[in-house]
């Protein structure tokens, strides 16, 4: 640590308490840095908002220790997992989706050899209910000083660090190396810093009401599920949150529409009369936007003040988690002094590109949600061959359509970073990523794949938090490589292992991975990799074109 960053009051100022600015916090806490969390908002949030956690998600979670308490705090693993496109919870389903439970899921991991599954599946829990477990790690990790009730007003860069006003409890200015803004979609820091979102604002304007009812569930006569869609003129979702004692309601609406009456069109939907109390209520607008930019000198942005999604899909939340997970270990490295200019100049090379994926397949997910929905006809009640006719089409379109907004694991594992300044891009990689697909690979900048070792642990579960070599020969001599990370101070661990299944997964006898789990290397041969430990610490400067981040970005 530099003279200068001594000085500061905090390495890094956080600004955001949502899910993505507390699991940075969290995570750089851990990671020895001292970290300074704010959150306008007295407390976390009281609205659900996100209800999935996806599988790379959970795999972060388990990382940090806390996958198991958050499957605690949502959907059992024995609830049905699956989606049903209704009149009302009171009439047999138009058709139902079906899809695996967390538990059979859990089977299919523990029994695949291939790398093709995650090690954790993903997990329904409410937003409302996560946020307050995860500020509980926070405050509790030491080098993190949480505060909600105070805000960022305004700050200043320099050379040397950041100074960050704060209005509310604990204002007042304070000196930090760096700042980032994990203050959602009307973010604070990205206004101050200029930096503009492109792309389709204010889609359509929706209405979500979220109740209580301790009987519901229970008593839903057609199935159980986790989605209910229904098949009206507002395109209805249902939602069932993790404890299935509470639910919301997303409805259509217009920014000129009267106040609807929310028990109401609850009711009405329910189809039979049931025990419930409305909660809250809030009006929010669909946006398909990605900022410009993620960086400005010592300031970054993150989660949804960097990008903005539909729902659909669950590419929000999941998207800021993995926003932390790369800024993490970039940013304590550069404090700690390993990392070179490059470490933190590949953020925005990396996490803008999934950015771009993320946003465009956020829209291909509604496109396929509208396209089912652009079936409903007012006939859909009658009793006649024309309602039969238009129930008949729109199940159909249901069955092909809407199966995009359940069905996108490439989107959520398959991402790589190749390009980046920090990987060892594979000449003949093919950029692309496919959305609904994944394909295990041991290419450098994809996520390593899941596999099981032969003492019977999982291959992220044997590594630690910093770099990695695999020699899963488990003889090789590994001296060179391991001086040449010693040389920079960069932490480095090697796992060997004679794995053949590991090795006809990742293509490699060896692999060389980063605190994220994402690989930089692989080969047969250990010669000259020791030369890569500047390239994977930031220190191999090279000029990155402005292309970089579009060249990151492949299509579908």
């Amino acid at each position: 640590m530099s003279q200068n960053a001594a000085a500061h009051e905090y390495d890094v100022v956080v600004a955001g308490a949502g899910p993505t600015g507390l699991v940075l916090a969290i995570d750089l806490g851990r990671r020895g840095v001292r970290t300074l969390l704010v959150e306008k908002d007295p407390t976390t949030k009281e609205w659900p908002k996100m209800d999935r956690s996806n599988a790379r998600t959970m795999e972060i979670f388990r990382r940090l220790g806390l996958a198991d308490e958050v499957r605690g705090l949502g959907y059992p693993a024995e609830a049905s997992m699956d989606v049903l496109v209704v009149s009302s919870l009171a009439e047999q389903p138009l058709t139902v989706l079906e899809y695996a439970t967390v538990a059979e899921h859990r089977t299919a991991i523990a029994a695949s050899r291939d790398g093709s599954e995650p090690l954790e599946p993903y997990q329904l829990v409410s937003q409302n209910d996560l946020e307050p477990l995860l500020r509980s790690v926070a405050e509790t990790t030491p080098g993190v000083d949480v505060r909600f009730g105070c805000e960022v007003l305004d700050f200043s860069q320099d050379e040397d660090g950041v100074t960050v006003s704060l209005g509310g409890a604990g204002g007042g200015a304070v000196r930090a190396g760096y700042l980032v803004g994990c203050d959602g979609g009307v973010s604070t820091v990205r206004k101050k810093l200029g930096i503009p979102l492109s792309g389709r604002g204010g889609i359509g304007e929706l209405v979500q009401v979220t109740f209580n009812s301790e009987e519901l569930y229970e008593r839903i006569p057609i199935g159980k599920g986790r989605h209910y869609y229904f098949a009206d003129e507002r395109g209805a979702g249902f939602v069932v949150q993790g404890s299935r004692r509470q639910f919301s309601l997303n409805l259509r609406t217009k920014p000129d529409e009267p106040d609807l009456d929310l028990e109401t069109e609850i009711r009405s939907r329910v189809g039979f009369d049931v025990d419930l109390r409305v909660v809250n209520s809030r009006r929010w607008k669909m946006h398909l936007l990605l900022a410009d930019r993620y960086r400005d000198g010592r300031v970054f942005i993150a989660g949804d003040a960097a990008h903005l999604v539909i729902p659909t899909g669950g590419l929000g939340m999941n998207t800021g988690v993995g926003d932390a997970n790369d800024l993490a270990w970039k940013l304590a490295g550069t404090i700690h002094g390993w990392g070179g200019p490059e470490l933190l100049d590949s953020y925005e090379i990396e996490r803008r590109a999934v950015g771009v994926r993320n946003v465009e397949a956020s829209g291909w997910a509604a496109e396929g949600m509208f396209l089912w929905q652009s079936e409903w006809r007012p006939e859909i009640s009658e009793d006649t061959p024309e309602g039969a006719e238009v129930r008949r089409k729109l199940a159909a379109a249901a069955q092909e359509h809407h199966r995009r907004v359940y069905e996108m694991v490439g989107v959520e594992l398959g991402y790589s970073y190749a390009g980046s300044p920090l990987v060892v891009t594979e000449d003949d990689d093919p950029r692309a990523w496919d959305t609904i697909t994944y394909t295990p690979t041991g290419r450098p900048g994809t996520r390593l794949p899941h596999v099981w070792l032969s003492d019977g642990r999982a291959v992220q579960d044997a590594l630690g938090a910093d770099y990695a070599l695999l020699d899963l020969t488990g003889e090789a001599d590994t001296a060179v490589v391991e001086a040449a990370f010693a040389r920079l101070g960069a932490p480095l661990d090697v796992l060997r292992s004679d794995e053949p299944d590991a090795r006809k997964v990742y293509g490699a006898s060896f692999v060389l991975v980063r605190p994220d789990l994402h690989i930089v290397w692989r080969g047969d041969d250990l010669g000259g990799v020791a030369d890569l430990a500047p390239r994977a610490t930031g220190r191999d400067r090279q000029a990155v074109s402005a292309g970089s981040i579009d060249a990151l970005a492949g299509g579908r």
